[in-house]
């Protein structure tokens, strides 16, 4: 070891580190490497004909950023706002290409190193969440937390499908109003 490495921790090389949080009184985990940045819970603008998971979009620095309530995503109520409210900034992969969305969290709890052998199998049962959007489960002391596969959880398939949805919801509309009509009855009365 060189005397310019001695003090730095060596992390061994399966180990990834995960941010924490807390959504609907349960602990879920991201892999930090997923995160771009945590903001504070301020101005999100709902938007219409949007899933109700789909909490609204922010304006990150001026760019448009879809907000997910992943409470309702899991099919529990609402997450409230409190002063501990965030948006954690994310990056996930959708067809070769980064895309930025942002989770609502109750609140942020830490940052934690797992390895490989720390991380347990997810159960068939007992968990609100599809197993599918889970990678496993890590240990927090005598409880766990979901570690999400978050390029999965915030399917960009999911966000195509309403997007595209609301895109012909548009057209057929448009092509209602676009119709050719009928020219108007002129109606006399005998007054």
């Amino acid at each position: 070891m060189r005397a310019s490495d001695q003090g730095k921790k060596q992390l061994p090389l399966s180990t990834v580190q995960y941010l924490t949080f807390l959504t609907a009184g349960e602990e879920y985990a991201i892999a930090i490497v997923k995160v771009r940045e945590i903001i504070e819970y301020e101005a999100v603008t709902t938007v219409p004909n949007t899933p109700v998971w789909i909490r609204g979009v922010t304006n990150l620095r001026g760019k448009v950023v879809p907000v997910v309530d992943l409470a309702v995503k899991f099919g529990m109520p609402a997450a409230g706002i409190s002063k501990f409210s965030c948006i954690i900034i994310t990056e996930v992969m959708f067809q070769g290409e980064n895309l930025i969305m942002g989770v609502l969290a109750d609140s942020v709890s830490q940052v934690i190193e797992l390895s490989a052998d720390e991380i347990e199998a997810t159960p068939p049962f007992g968990t609100r969440v599809k197993t599918e959007y889970l990678l496993g489960m890590g240990a927090l002391g005598k409880k766990f937390c979901l570690i999400l596969d978050i390029d999965k959880v915030l399917s960009a398939d999911e966000l195509l499908a309403v997007t595209e949805s609301s895109a012909s919801e548009e057209t057929s509309n448009a092509a209602v109003l676009n119709a050719p009509r009928k020219p108007a009855t002129r109606i006399e009365t005998g007054a």
